[in-house]
This record gives C-alpha cells, sequence and structure tokens, in this order.
C-alpha cells in the first residue's frame, strides 16, 4: 500500500516520520477520517475547513492551506486505484524543538501524511438490529481548549473502546461533569424524544457568553441534521441526560465510517444486589424504548447513504 507523507508517494512500510515529530514526542497534531465513495471524499471541503481551523486555533500551524491539503487527499485517493475507501489525514506539529519555538506555531513545517485503505465492513446485524453501548468511566473536560477538536491524543478513549469491546459493546458514551452525554469515543451521539431529535450542540454553536461545548462538529452529524430538517423532523441541539437515554425512544450514533449506528441498548455498572461494597458491581442491559432500531434511525440511515451516493457521483 502506498501513502502520501509531504508531498511524496511512499510504501507505508518505507514511510517515516522522525523521532522529534511532535506527535511521537507529545501526541501534537489533528487528524481527519473521511469516507470515499465513486472515487470521490464525500464532502471532503468541510473535513479540511474543521481541520485547518483547528490547526489555527490551537497554534499547531498557520502554513496550512486548503486547497493544497484537499489536493493531496484527492491524489492520494486516486492513486490507491479505490473506488471506496476509508482516508485517514493526519497534520503533526512537524519537529518539536521548531513547534515549541514557534510561539503560534507559524514557523515550524507540519508533517502531513494521507493513508487511503479499504472501508472498514461492518456486520450487516450492526445496522440491521442495533449494538450495545456503555459509558466510559472518565469524563469530557469542557474547560480544556482542545475540547471538541480531532487530535492525536485519543489514548483515553481507545481505552474506553477496550472496554466497551471487553463487554461486547459496540461503543462507550462520554458524560461531562455534570452527567450530560455529550458523544461517544469516537461518534456523535442522536436521541430522539417525543418525536423529537436532540444532539448535543456542538463546538461553534454555543450561544455567547457560553462556554465553548466539548462536542466535535462532526461531518457526518451535520448532514444527519440537514436530512432531518429537510424531512421536517423538530431538531434540537440538546446535551441528553442520563434520565434521556433511559426514557429515549430511539438513539443512534454517527461518524465516517459508521454513518448512522442504531444504539439498541445500553449496560449499565449497577451495585450487585445486597452488596455494600460500592466496587462491587455488574453490567445489566437496558434496551432503548423495545430494543429494536427505530423508525426514525433508518429513515435517516437511508437518506444519509443516498447523499453520500448523490454527492460522490455527482
Amino acid at each position: 500500500m502506498q501513502v502520501w507523507l509531504n508531498g511524496e508517494f511512499k510504501s507505508d512500510t518505507e514511510a517515516s516520520i522522525g523521532v522529534f515529530d511532535a506527535a511521537v514526542q507529545h501526541a501534537v497534531g489533528l487528524f481527519e477520517t473521511m469516507a470515499a465513495r465513486n472515487g470521490r471524499v464525500f464532502r471532503l471541503d468541510r473535513h479540511i475547513d474543521r481541520l485547518v481551523t483547528s490547526a489555527q486555533l490551537l497554534a499547531l500551524t498557520d502554513r496550512l492551506q486548503p486547497e493544497p491539503l484537499a489536493e493531496a487527499v484527492e491524489r492520494a485517493l486516486e492513486h490507491s486505484g479505490l473506488e471506496n475507501a476509508r482516508i485517514r489525514l493526519t497534520v503533526t506539529g512537524g519537529d518539536l524543538a521548531a513547534l515549541r519555538g514557534g510561539g503560534s506555531g507559524g514557523a515550524n513545517d507540519p508533517t502531513v501524511l494521507v493513508v487511503p485503505q479499504p472501508p472498514t465492513e461492518y456486520p450487516e446485524a450492526f445496522f440491521a438490529k442495533g449494538v450495545d453501548v456503555i459509558m466510559a468511566s472518565g469524563r469530557v473536560n469542557p474547560w480544556s481548549p482542545f475540547a471538541g477538536h480531532k487530535t492525536v491524543n485519543y489514548w483515553e478513549r481507545i481505552h474506553a473502546l477496550q472496554q466497551a469491546a471487553s463487554v461486547g459493546a459496540g461503543e462507550a458514551l462520554w458524560a461531562d461533569p455534570a452527567a450530560g452525554v455529550v458523544s461517544g469515543s469516537v461518534s456523535n451521539i442522536f436521541v430522539v424524544r417525543d418525536g423529537v431529535l436532540m444532539t448535543p450542540p456542538a463546538r461553534g454553536e454555543q450561544s455567547r457568553g457560553e462556554d465553548v461545548p466539548p462536542v466535535l462538529p462532526g461531518i457526518t452529524r451535520d448532514a444527519v441534521l440537514e436530512l432531518a430538517h429537510d424531512a421536517g423532523i423538530e431538531t434540537k441541539h440538546h446535551t441528553p441526560s442520563m434520565e434521556d437515554l433511559l426514557s429515549a425512544e430511539e438513539v443512534f450514533l454517527t461518524n465516517a465510517s459508521w454513518h448512522v449506528l442504531p444504539v439498541t441498548s445500553l449496560l449499565l455498572r449497577v451495585r450487585k444486589e445486597g452488596s455494600q461494597d460500592p466496587d462491587d458491581v455488574e453490567l445489566r442491559q437496558r434496551h432503548v424504548a423495545d430494543g429494536a432500531v427505530g423508525a426514525m434511525t433508518a429513515d435517516l440511515r437511508g437518506s444519509l447513504l443516498a447523499l453520500i451516493e448523490r454527492e460522490t457521483s455527482s
């Protein structure tokens, strides 16, 4: 497999970055995961704009230009020969010494890596029957300036996914300090209650004077909100509580790989009956509504797949 690294195509076994790269030393970098269909990346411009905006806001570098980045992604996809693909664009801080000495991040040359791969194949049962989810053991820090950005510092989220997989769950959900459920480890969350489609407000959607939400403004999330609006579905920016989840009519997750993934049950940690030890817990399954994939979830998934087909075929 060939990858695009700093302007050159290289074998994935030969491509390398320096030992003093900021991503290697301190996990300094940003990334985007994109879906390609029919040889075109779905909403590439929005992915690039999100990454460039984060690079500027977080002082990673001011040398990124949207057009060359988009061209690199398109060239890498074409070079791969893949019609359908999962594409990872990673931009690191480059040389750590230059990054630390650059103040605003403007003096350093970033490392840019584009990796196109065949799309991940998920079992059809994921979408026909839905998945279980658990709650991550940690909490999102809403006061961090890095919350709501797609940084490469993903260790705690990968750890939560490992915990989820160990009990057969498909995703781990994250709460904020107020116990509001803000996202999955690698996804945005939607909850349906009383026919209203709710999703937590994302970074950039706050009102003046409000704190910046610790939620990534997902590209797939935005597409689903557009489709819901077109379908006449009432939508609301609202961070759901655990009560909202437990009483929800439907719950689903979105990202560039799953598109729309139904959640049909929650695995909740509860103290074992009769035990006085707060650490003596077990997982109990709590179905979302009747435990079946909801009609709104199924309709929005179908509409999203059709939208991706239209936009990448034109």
